[in-house]
């Protein structure tokens, strides 16, 4: 037999990438960890609806390992929710490995009770369904192995049978077709059941004596099947999706390990191009995946940073008002908005920074449901303080004391500004319930009121009188004196005010004549002395010291106004912005007041 005649053994070395079955080749089994799902944020009725979907898709039998992760995440939440609802779980029960086998107990009082039963009779049927499709596959491959071996087996004995040639290689051809319809087989099989065909395919080539021309046909077209074939891997490296160009790939070396040998001229370089072509995918596969690490690595960095900052708002201390909580509440939401812009961490870390996470989270939340709690309790106290206060206003109401009853009826006012909030829906009722105590005790006083003692009439008239002056204006100075003269007297005709306006209303007073008639003596006092340089009528001018003390006095007036009136806004929508208002006043006020002390305090100091 001549060597032409004789190919010898012709199969290339097969690419390591391939060693693994294409069936049997996942992420895992090259070191690769998949994008976990996100499951943590589900709820168990979207949870359930996962697994109902997952039932009715066609390839749900290949997706076991999504319906284990439904169900830890289900029995995780479902086992946290039973915890904070109160509901004790027996260690039996948080086993979620056993937990699908467990029986419904329908008169269970358990509010978890129904969508839990529903799960596990669902899952459970995936179960059942799941093992006989293991079971189908497992028979499946058993037989395929029996097939392949009897492929085999014939091909030793085509091997063995060398008399006609032209009977052979048809035969030879078929039972290579019967090889590649054949599915998979145990994965523990493969490598020994392939490497035995293969080398029965090198012995038949070997072997088996063929006409120069079969020989000589059947190498070009094996050449031009795997010229194609490298065509189809070269597109392949341009292919951005990098997962489903690796995936092709392994189907194209299955491919080529099916095909008998080129010519020996041809074999090394038809190999180095297909084996070039594989090295970019498999680089590029392997880029794809350290980058996702990278990603992932920087994912927890960023999920980290937000759940510190989280951390640091769940414990503040000292957050005494509802503002601040509600601040707070929107810093949280704030960041809860970041976290979901940010990807997945890998799938060691993902769940533990989640958790971490979600604790903050929760003890943020837990902390300010528990203040919203006191505070009701608080506000209930404040409301039950200021009915006692209106049951004691409306026993004075009809009172006929004007002085004593007017001295209580302030004293329980200011008792009302200094009690704290009440519920909203309350809060307005009992303020028109206390108010209208108040006002008609006050409209009755009034109409008893003697003309000479109507110290409210008296006060309207000389803020009226006030108004005058400042509306006043003239050029002629005897005009200017007789005014002055006039309004002095007008105002000495007035009656008394109420204690508390006395001090304010006659600083008004003076700050106007002041302004309109500069250098006129208040007092009216007309006598023949008078100091060096002022003329008569002019009083003398108040020294730094007095002209301080005389706008600390009014301004201390201010203030006790002020206070008085704060708690007196007509109860309305706007009550809480007015009284801010007023608030501010006071503080500016007691600021200056500050100020002016310490600048009398220096100028007594210097006169000592």
């Amino acid at each position: 037999m001549s060597e032409e005649l004789n190919p010898g053994i012709v199969e290339e070395q097969v690419p390591d990438v391939v060693e693994t079955p294409v069936e049997n080749q996942t992420a895992e089994s090259i070191g690769v960890e998949e994008e976990p799902l996100n499951l943590a944020d589900k709820s168990l009725a979207e949870l359930s609806e996962l697994l109902q979907k997952l039932m009715e898709d066609e390839d749900r039998m290949k997706k076991s390992k999504e319906a284990e992760a439904i169900k830890s995440a289900f029995y995780k939440k479902l086992s946290k929710e039973k915890a904070d609802a109160g509901i004790e779980v027996s260690p039996e029960q948080a086993d979620e490995e056993a937990a699908p086998e467990e029986d419904v107990n329908e008169s269970s009082d358990n509010p978890f009770e129904a969508i839990e039963g529903g799960f596990k009779a669902l899952f459970n049927k995936y179960r059942r369904e799941r093992a006989e499709y293991n079971r189908q596959q497992e028979a499946e491959r058993s037989a395929n192995l029996v097939r392949k071996q009897e492929v085999i087996a014939e091909l030793k004995a085509l091997i063995d049978s060398q008399d006609d040639v032209s009977a052979a290689f048809p035969q030879f051809r078929a039972l290579q077709a019967r090889w590649r319809e054949t599915g998979p087989v145990p994965a523990q099989d493969f490598r020994t059941v392939n490497d035995t065909y293969q080398y029965c395919v090198e012995q038949f080539y070997d072997k088996v004596q063929m006409n120069r021309e079969m020989r000589d046909l059947d190498f070009r077209k094996n050449l031009e099947a795997k010229q194609a074939f490298c065509e189809e891997a070269e597109k392949l490296a341009e292919n951005e999706n990098v997962l489903e160009a690796f995936k092709e790939l392994q189907t194209l070396h299955e491919r080529w390990k099916e095909l008998g040998p080129v010519a020996k001229e041809y074999r090394e370089q038809i190999w180095d191009r297909f084996k070039a072509a594989t090295a970019v995918i498999n680089k590029k596969y392997q880029a794809y995946f350290i980058g996702q690490k990278e990603q992932q690595a920087a994912n927890l960095a960023a999920k980290t940073l937000l759940c510190e900052q989280v951390e640091a708002i769940a414990d503040k201390e000292n957050i005494t008002s509802s503002n601040e909580w509600n601040e707070l509440s929107k810093q949280i939401e704030d960041i809860q908005k970041q976290w979901r812009t940010i990807g997945f961490a890998s799938r060691k870390e993902n769940q533990k920074i989640y958790d971490r996470f979600r604790a903050a989270c929760d003890k943020f939340y837990g902390r300010k449901r528990e203040f919203y709690n006191s505070f009701k309790d608080s506000m209930n106290e404040n409301m039950e303080k200021k009915l006692s206060l209106i049951e004691q206003a409306e026993a004075l109401k009809t009172s006929t004391d004007w002085k004593k009853t007017t001295d209580q009826l302030i004293a329980l006012q200011k008792q009302w500004k200094e009690i704290g909030a009440v519920p909203r829906k309350k809060s307005e009722q009992l303020w028109k319930r206390f108010r209208a105590a108040c006002d008609e005790f006050f409209a009755e006083r009034d109409r008893q009121a003697k003309p000479e003692n109507n110290f409210y009439a008296n006060l309207k008239a000389k803020k009226a009188l006030i108004e005058e002056i400042r509306a006043f204006s003239s050029d002629d100075p005897q005009l200017l004196k007789d005014a002055a003269q006039s309004f002095s007297e007008r105002w000495k005709a007035i009656g008394f005010v109420p204690f508390k306006e006395k001090d304010a209303i006659a600083a008004a007073y003076r700050e106007a004549m002041e302004a309109k008639f500069p250098g006129y003596d208040l007092s009216g006092r007309r006598g023949d002395r008078q100091q060096p340089g002022r003329q008569r009528g002019q009083r003398a001018p108040l020294s730094e010291k007095d002209r301080l003390v005389q706008k600390y006095n009014s301004l201390q007036q201010d203030i006790d106004t002020y206070e008085n009136n704060i708690g007196f806004f007509a109860a309305s929508k706007n009550a809480e912005t007015l009284i801010a208002q007023m608030q501010e006043r006071i503080d500016a006020a007691k600021k200056e007041l500050k100020d002016l002390e310490a600048r009398i305090r220096t100028l007594e100091e210097s006169q000592e």
